[in-house]
């Protein structure tokens, strides 16, 4: 496996890898990872002849200074599993690389990340966008690989790439949960043991909404009880419980496929984030 630490020695790095006109798929992450960053490369290499990956913590999408300085890094551990899982080759860049002195260039999203995290996190898709379109265009793959568990940056990157035309197929992967149905994270590391098991009544109480909306019943009343059970469950704050258009991100008023459940909300200083599809007359179920 290449480890590339310098962007002048990306470019010939990926053209030995492309040189017969092989495919190649990357997976951006910000390390810390886990099963569900390796269910990504084992997405990508279903899809292309050779696996690329990023590691790189990106300042332009954190809003706290103090939460981006305890995002956890752990290179070491990171690059073994990325070998193991067959990547070809791991860039990881210095935020100066990406970011050099005089940069001044930045996206400006709009439409589906106006809601959501976009209302709580101002400038945070602007900063994805911004700097998945950097990737992208540094490693021109064929395919790039993300979580379904950011169901709202699957669709900013989407919007990019259509918007921008880079002529990289975007694939969503399912999102990957432990035994128990908390979404893999790698905010999960920073929760305490307690906080670790008061964590499920998230994925508990998108599941209840879901059967419930299934079923038919009111969306309002659906989302209100699933908002109760989250803070009953320990939960400090609940950013947002919505049914939207699986698309636009827009809130649906009455089921209509396709659509999502979307959820925010923070346990023990850590803010936590989940998603599930709803389909009419669906049994939900880990």
């Amino acid at each position: 496996m290449q480890i590339i630490r310098e962007l002048t020695a990306l470019k010939p790095a990926v053209a030995g890898l492309r040189g017969s006109g092989d495919t190649l798929a990357l997976v951006p992450t910000m390390g810390a990872l886990h099963d569900g960053h390796l269910a990504l490369v084992a997405e990508a290499r279903a899809h292309a002849d050779h696996v690329a990956a990023t590691i790189f913590v990106n300042p332009l999408q954190f809003n706290d200074p103090k939460d981006l300085a305890r995002y956890p890094r752990t290179e070491e551990a990171d690059l073994a599993k990325l070998e193991a899982a067959g990547c070809d080759l791991v860039w990881m860049p210095t935020p100066d690389q990406l970011y050099p002195p005089g940069f001044a260039t930045s996206i400006s999203m709009r439409g589906v990340s106006d809601r959501w995290e976009g209302e709580h996190r101002p400038g945070h898709f602007d900063g994805v966008a911004t700097v998945v379109a950097k990737l992208l265009l540094a490693v021109r793959p064929t395919h790039a690989i993300f979580g379904e568990k950011d169901w709202q940056q699957l669709a900013v990157i989407r919007r990019v790439e259509s918007d921008l035309g880079i002529g990289v197929t975007i694939l969503g992967h399912p999102t990957v949960r432990e035994a128990d149905g908390l979404a893999m994270s790698s905010r999960n590391a920073l929760l305490s043991a307690d906080h670790r098991g008061q964590a499920l009544a998230l994925s508990r109480a998108l599941n209840e909404a879901a059967t419930e909306i299934a079923a038919g019943r009111p969306i309002a009343a659906a989302l209100e009880r699933a908002t109760a059970a989250l803070r009953a469950g320990g939960f400090s704050g609940v950013d947002y419980i919505a049914l939207v258009d699986a698309d636009s991100l827009e809130p649906l008023e009455s089921a209509r496929e396709p659509m999502r459940l979307l959820a925010a909300a923070s346990l023990g200083g850590v803010r936590l984030i989940d998603n599930i599809p709803v389909t009419l007359e669906q049994q939900v179920g880990w």
